[in-house]
């Protein structure tokens, strides 16, 4: 029983990005106390971090759960992103199951330079006619992303057209958020290195909560998306100049 409720709560977690004690405790029918040791017990394998009243995700969904989730979604997303690709572009693909989407509509190109921190996203281009660099450095087995020093430094090098970024975790504020420390340089670099740098990510990044945050939506020329934003949301939006560019 306490190995189902674990499960259950880390399926929790990594649908909405956070959890509260009260609410999982009325959803199981047990104590307050048996989920905060259930909690506990999570923290301590290294799957979860503490925060007031719950939790939230620490570590990254792994790639082969997140690449058949929301497939149909991540599709019309990537075709949208087409808009925003020129001839002869430099395109930073950043890891994740979307950009790998966006990877797949430009097999066909021939005129592009890709750069990507994706394992896949780079095995799969290999097979195209573009030139394709990979990052260097060490590689997040769980999602395929490589990151640290030397792809920052590679990443710096590189004068980037467009550059299409994922995100682990959006909250009501439309802060940029992850659960790996690592990645927070990476994708601060990104941005600095590319004269376009467009945000790709579905409605269930939304409104989710992570350990670290790397920046801002307003920090993004556009966030491409499939969200449907309320009035209030969309006034937040007015006032902190963040463009959405919206996916039908």
């Amino acid at each position: 029983m306490e190995i189902e409720r674990e499960q259950y709560i880390l399926n929790q977690i990594q649908a909405a990005g956070t959890v509260q004690v009260e609410e999982l405790a009325q959803e199981l029918g047990v104590s307050l106390m048996t989920i905060r040791r259930d909690l506990s017990n999570l923290k301590e394998k290294g799957l979860i971090e503490r925060c007031h009243g719950g939790a939230i995700l620490k570590q990254e969904v792994p790639y082969s759960s997140k690449i058949i989730a929301n497939s149909a979604e991540k599709n019309k997303i990537a075709q949208t992103a087409m808009r925003y690709i020129h001839k002869n572009d430099t395109v930073f693909l950043d890891a994740g199951t979307t950009t790998y989407h966006i990877a797949n509509w430009l097999l066909d190109r021939d005129d592009l330079t890709i750069v990507t921190d994706d394992l896949q996203i780079a095995c799969l281009l290999a097979k195209s006619n573009m030139q394709v660099f990979i990052c260097g450095g060490y590689i997040q087995k769980n999602t395929g992303c490589v990151m640290g020093t030397f792809a920052n430094q590679m990443i710096d090098n590189f004068c980037i057209d467009v550059a299409f970024v994922g995100a682990a975790a959006i909250d009501d504020q439309f802060n940029i958020l992850t659960p790996t420390i690592e990645k927070i340089d990476l994708k601060r670099q990104i941005i600095k290195s590319s004269s376009q740098t467009y945000l790709v990510t579905g409605k269930d990044k939304f409104n989710k909560r992570a350990i670290m945050k790397i920046n801002s939506a307003a920090d993004y020329t556009g966030i491409i998306t499939d969200m449907c934003f309320t009035e209030k949301e969309n006034q937040t939006l007015r006032e902190e100049k963040i463009t959405i560019i919206s996916v039908q």
